[in-house]
């Protein structure tokens, strides 16, 4: 370093001066002073002349330690030998005073001189280490002081007045402190709590700078290591993580996986994870964490339905002390799977339905869900069979099931009615409800017979109360509306009565009003009244109440309750005719009636000469009144016969004179009934000569017979007129009938056989056997018999319109009624002759 030695040098010339002055030289020289730097004139301050310095040999005497100056021999002056370090030579200690002996030969002669080394500034501060570690726990509260060793200076004064200070820091700070006037105390001062996680080390420089002329400054580094202290709680990266999650996940799906950190470390970043407290218990039933990895995985089986969400509050825990805690939420959205099928219910039914409600009428509300939601919660529906009911939305998830058609309970009485619903899911799922609609009766069938016309036969003499037929009416309804109650229609129908009469049909018949039995109030006659037509009425209980009508047409069957009657002899001109004096039996079985007629025959008469006619009448009809004559009496081989049929009486053979002159023949009238009535009558034929009977012939000619009856027989003649009149009466019916036998026999043979089948309905066979009895037929060909070997006087053809055979649902319900209804007849097969096709 530079310095100015002028100055210094005469301030030391005067000390010098001053020191001589009492007895003692003393010098002053800045430490560091180069070598040869003069210090003072020592020989001219000890009062020596020139040269004599090195005459007497001036000289330094050293006293052990280095003097660092010498004595320069030609000038006597001090000057600077070596290095002078006032710190080595005086350490601390101020002034620094060398105290050095010069001696002086011839005559010897000591001096004693004091040589001041005054301190400059050439030492800098200087701390024990050029770093200083510190180790602060991070909890250390602010105002903690920590003392720290201070710098030390070689130089002394004002050299070695130091001043610290220390780098800027927002958590530091220093105070230096003056101790006892003479040391000083640095200490370190936590101004902000430390964060060992923001900053772990803290590195600050410590300066001392003393108080030289320029300063000097020393430095220390302090490396603060910050200890860690659980002062940090284990952090989330986010408050709330949201992970979405099928229903359909299994038990044991790993769906989330959780991690926190801890800006501590060691045990005091170990981290474990749990479920907070607040998590009820059947939460954690569902879910599992793992405490070390932090896994979240299921552990029940989850569903939309029920729950849709879970809020999971997580605690993530470390192992410091006080162990400290850090909390998120992981909110799990279940995702909807198309699990649930949609459920239909039935809030409101109105049933029965009235088969006259109109279209638009609610029947059902219904209710629809689907717990699923969005697409696979959307639920369409439909309603099967289509007809007669249909859906309308009411609003959302409600139905009205509505009608859409108008109803027949009758067609069908109740419907079984399917709700189908489907989601919008992938696969769709589905479910249905039935609902049982039944149909309430309206009364809006009025009752129906199966027939318009009803043909029953009814024989003759039936006892009174006797069961004739069963009606019946079918009514559809039900119930009241169903209920038919029956009657004969008043002043609509009857009988003509024989005599020219009429009678109203009420008078012979009944009908029971429940059951539809009628039957007769009274025994028929067939010679009083043969055909009853009239109506029956069928009401049923609704309201107001509807009816039906059919057509009942009776036709009385005649009894073999009369027998034959024999009628007078034929008037003139009217052939061999035969009187009658005798009746006929009555009752039945055979019985016999007695008449004696005269007859008279020529002898020698050939073979089949008509001698005689024998006439009777039945008042019965057909089979009743078929007659047959039979010789009763002589049996064997006479010499008269009787025609079966005929009633004519002829010769068998020639008669001869051995036949004698009176032949009595005993002839029976029989009829075809079952059984058989008959007659007899007694004719006696006289044998006479060929001239008396030409005069007898003449002679009942003239008197107006042929035959003249016995005595008593005139009696009997008005009545046997009547009988005629009858019998021609019965002639014509027979002739008639058979008439439209034939037409109808024509009018069949050319009608396709279609046109019958479509006809109204079966054919109705009645029909003479020999035997008498009535046969029944429902071929649906129509037929005329006749036994071989017998002649018909009476055909009766019935054919009864019938509707068409009904349908299988009304043979399942009503039993079929007869288009005929033959009454106490005994039904027999008669070979057919001729049929009409």
């Amino acid at each position: 370093m530079g310095v100015c030695w002028g100055p210094v040098v005469r301030v030391l010339v005067l000390q010098a001066a001053w020191a001589l002055g009492g007895g003692q030289v003393r010098y002053s020289v800045p430490e560091e002073a180069k070598a040869g730097t003069v210090v003072g004139r020592l020989a001219q301050d000890l009062g020596l002349e020139a040269g004599e310095p090195e005459a007497r040999r001036l000289r330094l005497v050293a006293q052990g330690r280095r003097a660092s100056v010498e004595v320069s021999g030609a000038s006597g002056a001090l000057v600077v030998s070596s290095r002078l370090d006032r710190e080595e030579l005086c350490g601390k200690s101020a002034p620094c005073t060398l105290r050095l002996e010069v001696l002086v030969e011839r005559p010897l002669r000591v001096f004693h001189v004091e040589l001041e080394v005054t301190d400059i500034n050439d030492n800098a501060p200087l701390f024990p280490a050029a770093r200083k570690n510190l180790s602060l726990s991070e909890n250390s509260p602010p105002g903690s002081r920590f003392p720290l060793e201070g710098a030390s200076d070689a130089d002394v004064g004002a050299n070695a007045q130091l001043s610290y200070t220390l780098s800027p820091s927002e958590h530091f700070g220093l105070e230096v402190k003056s101790k006892d006037g003479n040391k000083i105390l640095v200490v370190l001062v936590l101004r902000r709590l430390l964060d060992r996680e923001t900053m772990a080390e803290h590195r600050l420089v410590l300066s001392a700078s003393d108080g030289g002329r320029p300063s000097l400054t020393g430095t220390m580094e302090l490396v603060i290591s910050v200890l860690d202290a659980n002062d940090n709680a284990p952090q989330f990266n986010q408050s709330v993580y949201k992970v979405q999650l099928p229903e359909s996940a299994a038990p044991g799906t790993v769906f989330f996986q959780l991690t926190a950190t801890d800006k501590d470390e060691g045990i005091n970043r170990e981290i474990y994870y749990s479920f907070s407290d607040t998590v009820s218990g059947n939460v954690q039933d569902l879910f599992i964490i793992d405490r070390r990895s932090g896994e979240i995985r299921t552990d029940g089986d989850l569903d939309f339905e029920d729950v849709q969400s879970y809020d999971l509050e997580i605690e993530a825990r470390d192992k410091g002390w006080p162990p400290l805690s850090g909390h998120c939420s992981v909110l799990v959205e279940v995702l909807d799977v198309n699990d649930n099928a949609p459920e239909v219910w039935v809030t409101s039914l109105s049933v029965p339905v009235p088969e006259d409600a109109a279209v638009g009428t609610v029947v059902a509300l219904l209710s629809v869900s689907d717990r699923d939601s969005g697409a696979n919660g959307r639920v369409r529906c439909a309603v099967w069979p289509a007809a007669p009911f249909g859906l309308v939305a009411t609003f959302a998830g409600s139905y009205s099931l509505v009608l859409r058609e108008a109803l027949d309970r009758e067609r069908v009485s109740e419907y079984e009615v399917e709700v189908r619903a489907e989601d919008g899911g992938a696969p769709a799922l589905r479910a249905s409800r039935g609902v049982r609609v039944p149909v309430s009766d309206v009364n809006d069938n009025a009752p129906a017979f199966a027939q318009a016309v009803y043909t029953v036969l009814a024989r003759e003499n039936n006892a009174a109360g006797a069961e004739l037929a069963r009606l019946w009416a079918r009514d559809p309804d039900e119930a009241g509306n169903g209920r038919v109650s029956y009657s004969v229609a008043e002043g609509v129908g009857g009988g003509a009565v024989a005599g020219g009469g009429w009678r109203a049909a009420s008078s012979y018949v009944s009908v029971d009003a429940e059951s539809g039995r009628l039957w007769a109030l009274q025994p028929l006659d067939y010679e009083e009244v043969q055909v009853l037509q009239f109506e029956v009425r069928a009401v049923d209980a609704g309201e107001p109440p509807l009816c039906g009508n059919a057509t009942v047409q009776l036709f009385v069957v005649d009894e073999n309750d009369n027998a034959p009657a024999l009628l007078p002899p034929a008037p003139a001109g009217g052939g061999p005719g035969v009187g009658a004096a005798g009746s006929a039996a009555s009752g039945p079985g055979s019985g016999s009636g007695s008449g004696a007629l005269w007859a008279w025959a020529a002898w020698g008469a050939p073979a089949g000469q008509v001698v005689a006619k024998i006439r009777a009448v039945d008042a019965d009809s057909g089979y009743n009144a078929w007659l047959r004559y039979e010789l009763w009496e002589p049996r064997g081989k006479g010499p008269f016969r009787v025609g079966l049929y005929s009633g004519e009486v002829s010769t068998a053979r020639a008669l001869e004179e051995a036949d004698g002159p009176r032949q009595r023949l005993v002839i029976v009238v029989r009829d075809h009934g079952e059984p058989a009535r008959s007659a007899t009558a007694t004719l006696s034929v006289s044998l006479v000569e060929g001239a008396e009977a030409a005069l007898a012939a003449a002679g009942s000619s003239s008197s107006g017979a042929g035959l003249r009856p016995a005595a008593g027989a005139e009696g009997g003649a008005a009545a046997a007129a009547a009988t005629n009149v009858w019998l021609v009466v019965a002639i014509c019916a027979v002739s008639s009938l058979f008439l439209l036998a034939v037409v109808l026999y024509g009018a069949s043979r050319w009608a396709p056989r279609a046109a019958v089948l479509s006809g109204p309905g079966p054919a109705t066979l009645v029909c003479a056997s020999e035997v008498g009895s009535w046969s029944y037929s429902q071929r649906q060909s129509r037929s005329l018999c006749v036994a071989e070997g017998a002649g018909k006087s009476d055909l009766m053809v019935f054919s009864p319109n019938f509707p068409p055979p009904p349908g299988p649902a009304a043979k399942e319900t009503q039993p079929e009624a007869p288009a005929l209804v033959d009454t106490n007849l005994r039904r027999e097969r008669c070979p057919p002759q001729w049929e009409l096709v």
